[in-house]
Parts: C-alpha cells; sequence; structure tokens
C-alpha cells in the first residue's frame, strides 16, 4: 500500500473500507490483500505488455484484483462478464493477459475461455474466488502465496486496456486515455496524482455500474486515496437509495438509464430513505433525457454532473448541474486537451448554432489510440489528434456543445455501447434471412433498444420473431442481439451495397 494509504489502515484498521452484498472488509485486510495481489503480480513474467485479465462479477474481489494489480505494475484488461467463453478467450489472447482473474459467475466462462487461449500457444494463470473448479487455484490460497509487505513504489504505473466493440469484426483494445489515468513516471508519483481525482475530497463512493466500466474504474481507485467503497452487485433502485440511507455515501457514477429507474419508484419508496449525502453523481453512457435530469436535480439538488466522451479519449465535454440549468440539454463545454469544431458535410466550419457533425481536437495529438492496430488507429483520427465520436449537434454562442442525432450506427442502450454489425453478421447467417440491418430504436427507460429489420428469402413463410433472436442469442452475448424484430421488403440498399440507417431510423424516432 501506498503511505498515505498504509497510514489510514494503521490508524483505522478496523474501520470498513469495502462493502459488496456478501462481505465487509476492513482498512487493515484491504492493505493486506492489495499487498499481496502487487506481490504476486510483480513475481511473475507477464511479458513486456504485462497484462491481467478481470473476468468478474461486481465484487470486492474484483476491485483489489484490479487495484492489486496496478499497484504491481500491471496493466489490468476489464472483460465484460455477460461474453461468451469464445468473446472473452479473443480478448485475453489480443490482450496477452497473463493472469486472469475470476468469480462465481464466470468461472465456466473463464474456464473455457482460458483453455482456448492456451490452446492459441498462451500461458495464462487462472485465479477465482468463491470456486472450486479443476486448473482454478483458489483466490485465498493464491494471495497466502504472496508477501504481505509494501510492494515497491519506484516501479512504472500502466493503463487499463479496454475493448470496445468494432463497427466491424473483432472488439479492439485501447488503453485508458491520459485524461482518465492520473500521471506519473513511478507508482509513487502516480499515486499521488491520484489525490487530484475530483471524487477523492469525498466519502464513501458507491459503485452501481459492471466492474469493466471506465466510472466503475475510476471508483476503485479511490481506495488508494482513503475513499471507503460499498459494492452493488448489479444496480437496483431501491437498493441503490437504501445504500446511499445506510451508508452515507457521497459520490458515485451512473447512467440515464438508472435515473429512469430510481424516478419510476413509487413516491412512498422515494421517501423512505435519505439521499441528502450525496455530493457528486457522475453520469455518461448515454445521452441524459432533459426531463429525467430536471427531475433527479429537484430530487437530489444539483449534484449531478454529465461526463461526455468514449473510452478511447476519456472526457470531451463536461457540465455541472447548476450550468445545466442554464443551458438545459448541452452536455457542458469541452476541457482541456480538447477543443470542438463542428463541420458540414464538406468539412467547412459551421458558424455557433449550426448544426453539423461534431468533432473533437486533442491538443497533445493523442486522438484516439488502438495499440494493437495501428489501422484502426489511423481510420479513427481524420488529422493528428482529431476525431468523432460519431455525433451530430451544434455549439451554442457560449460554447456549450448540443447533441441532436448521431451518423454513426452505434447503439446506446442503458449506457452500453451495441455496435449492430456484430448482430447482422450472425443473423444474415439464418437460413430464413436474406438480408438484414440493426438499427437503434427508442425505448422508455434504456434510451434505446436494438431492433433488426429482416429481409426474408421466402415472405411466405416467416419464421417466429422469437426465433430470430433465440439464433443470435446462441451465438453471441444476449445484450448484443435485437430485442426485437421486423419483417420488411426492402432495407434500400444502394449500388454500392451500403444501407442509409439514419433514414431506417427516422420512422421510429418521429412517433
Amino acid at each position: 500500500m501506498p503511505a498515505f494509504a498504509s497510514q489510514l489502515a494503521a490508524e483505522r484498521p478496523h474501520e470498513i473500507a469495502v462493502r459488496d452484498p456478501d462481505k465487509t472488509l476492513t482498512w487493515a485486510e484491504v492493505g493486506d490483500v492489495l499487498n499481496r495481489v502487487a506481490n504476486n503480480v510483480l513475481s511473475r513474467d507477464l511479458g513486456s505488455s504485462r497484462r491481467v485479465g478481470v473476468f468478474a462479477e461486481n465484487a470486492a474481489e474484483t476491485a483489489l484484483a484490479h487495484l492489486g494489480s496496478l499497484l504491481g505494475s500491471a496493466s489490468t484488461v476489464p472483460v465484460n462478464f455477460h461474453l461468451t467463453a469464445e468473446e472473452a478467450a479473443y480478448i485475453l489472447v489480443d490482450s496477452d493477459a497473463r493472469i486472469v482473474f475470476v468469480g462465481p459467475e464466470t468461472v465456466d466462462r473463464g474456464v473455457a475461455a482460458v483453455d482456448i487461449a492456451r490452446a492459441e500457444g498462451r500461458e495464462v494463470e487462472l485465479v477465482g474466488w468463491g470456486v472450486n473448479a479443476a486448473g482454478v487455484t483458489p483466490w485465498r490460497e493464491w494471495l497466502d502465496a504472496g508477501d504481505p509487505g509494501d510492494p515497491p513504489l519506484d516501479v512504472k504505473p500502466r493503463a487499463n486496456l479496454l475493448y470496445t466493440s468494432g463497427t466491424t469484426g473483432r472488439p479492439k483494445g485501447t488503453e485508458l486515455p491520459p485524461t482518465m489515468f492520473a500521471g506519473g513516471s513511478t507508482m509513487a508519483e502516480h499515486l499521488e496524482a491520484m489525490k487530484g481525482n475530483r471524487f477523492a475530497i469525498f466519502g464513501t463512493h458507491l459503485v452501481v455500474g459492471p466492474m469493466y466500466h471506465t466510472g466503475p474504474l475510476t471508483g476503485m481507485r479511490l481506495l488508494v486515496c482513503g475513499v471507503p467503497m460499498v459494492i452493488l452487485a448489479r444496480f437496483d433502485a431501491e437498493k441503490t437509495l437504501q445504500a446511499i440511507h445506510d451508508h452515507k455515501t457521497e459520490s458515485s457514477v451512473m447512467v440515464p438509464t438508472h435515473f429512469v429507474r430510481l424516478l419510476a419508484l413509487p413516491d412512498e419508496v422515494k421517501k423512505k430513505y435519505d439521499v441528502s449525502s450525496m455530493k457528486l453523481a457522475a453520469h455518461t453512457g448515454a445521452l441524459c433525457p432533459v426531463d429525467v435530469k430536471r427531475a433527479m436535480i429537484e430530487w437530489w439538488g444539483p449534484v449531478f454532473t454529465d461526463a461526455y466522451g468514449a473510452t478511447e479519449v476519456g472526457t470531451t465535454c463536461q457540465i455541472t448541474s447548476m450550468e445545466w440549468l442554464e443551458h438545459p440539454g448541452s452536455v457542458g463545454r469541452p476541457i482541456p486537451p480538447f477543443t470542438v469544431l463542428v463541420l458540414d458535410d464538406d468539412g467547412d466550419e459551421v458558424s455557433a448554432n449550426t448544426e453539423g457533425r461534431l468533432f473533437f481536437k486533442d491538443a497533445t495529438g493523442r486522438g484516439v489510440v488502438y495499440p494493437n492496430d495501428p489501422e484502426k488507429t489511423k481510420q479513427a483520427n481524420i488529422a493528428p489528434g482529431v476525431f468523432t465520436l460519431g455525433e451530430i449537434g451544434y455549439v451554442d454562442a457560449d460554447g456549450y456543445v448540443y447533441i441532436t442525432d448521431r451518423f454513426s450506427d452505434m447503439v446506446v442502450s442503458g449506457g452500453v455501447n451495441i455496435y449492430p454489425a456484430e448482430a447482422e453478421q450472425v443473423l444474415v447467417q439464418h437460413p430464413a434471412v436474406l438480408d438484414v440491418a440493426c438499427i437503434g430504436v427508442p425505448h422508455p427507460e434504456m434510451g434505446e433498444e436494438l431492433k433488426a429489420l429482416v429481409m426474408l428469402r421466402d415472405p411466405s413463410s416467416p419464421p417466429e420473431p422469437t426465433e430470430i433472436i433465440g439464433f443470435c442469442r446462441e451465438r453471441l452475448s444476449h445484450y448484443k442481439c435485437p430485442r426485437t424484430v421486423e419483417f420488411v421488403d426492402d432495407l434500400g440498399r444502394n449500388t454500392m451495397g451500403k444501407i442509409n440507417k439514419r433514414k431506417l431510423r427516422a420512422p421510429y424516432w418521429e412517433k
């Protein structure tokens, strides 16, 4: 543990540092686990990239595996715990993860994924908690073999490697950008820089989202700043209120779908819980409807900050509640090192309040980077450090950015990015399907959901929509599959074979 966190463990050894639904850990226990994880990781040959995979559901161990590995100079790879074994295996192989942590919900898929990776010549150590499975080293046994002493702080800090699904083909790995990963050339410098995190000045942090997302990853790192953490297994509206009430949590990272579900609770349920302890609720992942955000501000107060951006680049725009009330619907103004450009179809910059394609310029010249895919990196930036998140909007006279549409195909459902191409590539293999296009359509709670528009080989003998959905779910993670299917006569492919998905989406959004 770094000195200031070790001091916490020494001064308040019996105070609770981490809670999840099944257990509590004191500062002394957290300090011991982090030291053992870090020293174990430091003792392993992890290759030049020093990658460690975490394929596990929300739990205290998940946080400590991530954070201990960071202290052990490893780059952790959060693997979406909804993925199939084959999907997870691709990430493990592509990232060259040498240690993989799994939990009770993922152990079977984790074992299968590691078997695939080993068959491709990878050397992978598999460690799991709450499990008893062949080939999996029990977490406690693995920890006990580690040195409990403080790990060295002159080692290099390494950013997480996160995988974003590609519009075509396989997911792409991108390192957590400098805007979201504190600086420093040594672990000592890095940990000192982490104390400047905007959440670090507050008390207990509440984790409600899946711990493979950037928001919860931020929450995990707060532990070394002395910030206690409460972890929910998964988001539940009333349990979230109860956690805030019971543990007086002061900060969290959420998505607009969480707000919709919280607001949907009966008034008598809302009134049971005191949420006045909350001082900062950052939200990201999707645009927040104006009426939803206004209702949350009226309920919780002006504690909300919208962080607009993407995994590849971090937060590009930010807006506080007080600013938002003056500029309702805005995602904020660009924050350093970013500036915003609004371009028309000819690539010329437009004036204030004029709609166009939104681009951002990174003053550092970094832009979007995929470490294992230089070609993809080149495609993502139209000029050095100039990139788009695929959206249409405008900038008002005060410099506030507004999003009005999206020109990319990506669907954001409940804060989760879904790339229609993945489902399309599966659905077109169904024997009854001639052609298919998947689009995002409105959903009152999730913001959007994926709909498959299907052209049939024999329209006179259509299969059940549930058969089409089931076919996809047998081959892809469920969240990547369409929730509804509609049979159509034509998808409007042009002579180049392209589909205008904006045109396909329009009727559903105009209703």
